[in-house]
């Protein structure tokens, strides 16, 4: 079991856009028409390996809104699998809560979900997904063990960066990396 940094970025090293901008193109490997076979296939790796997901507060807000996750789109919707138990670290509990029956609220930190989250993944992994502040949190933290980043042939130009304060020695997992049109799944240890 290992606690996964999972997420894509641009060229640039932003994770969001700018305000009003769509992340459509950045997130094509994943939920686009122009998809690869390979991205397709590590897609499936991924959500295969997911035995919990711990996500930030502006990530669940948005696949908790009404256009979000759904029993036909959600994490793993491509496999069909169910979805795993989702974590949310927040500050507030939020008034309402849609998909009550995947999602966690956590108030007291990154490493309370995560523990909880360890606690229900079983033997596979925990996946920390989206949100550049939890995932730069996780980093200067030190809670990661692997680091997932698909970078998009895109530069943002701004937004919400990943590695703002974060000092983190990282090896590649060369046999792990693939190259897509769409990006490039580069796979890293984190070295502790």
């Amino acid at each position: 079991m290992a606690v996964i940094l999972d997420i894509t970025i641009s060229l640039d090293g932003f994770v969001t856009a700018g305000p009003g901008e769509g992340l459509g193109a950045l997130h094509e490997w994943a939920i686009g028409d122009g998809r690869t076979p390979e991205d397709v296939q590590k897609l499936a790796a991924l959500t295969d390996a997911t035995g919990a997901v711990v996500m930030g507060r502006h990530t669940f807000d948005v696949v908790d809104g009404p256009d979000g996750w759904n029993d036909d789109i959600h994490y793993g919707a491509d496999q069909g699998d169910v979805p795993p138990p989702c974590f949310v670290v927040t500050h507030h509990a939020p008034d309402h809560v849609r998909l009550t029956d995947r999602m966690t609220i956590v108030t007291t930190g990154l490493r309370d979900a995560l523990d909880q989250a360890t606690a229900a993944a079983g033997d596979k992994d925990v996946f920390i997904m989206g949100g550049g502040e939890l995932g730069g949190s996780a980093l200067r933290d030190g809670v990661v063990d692997r680091l997932h980043l698909h970078v998009a042939p895109l530069l943002l130009g701004s937004g919400t960066p990943l590695f703002e304060g974060s000092r983190v020695e990282l090896r590649l997992d060369e046999g792990a990396t693939v190259v897509t049109s769409n990006a490039a799944h580069l796979f890293y240890d984190v070295v502790r």
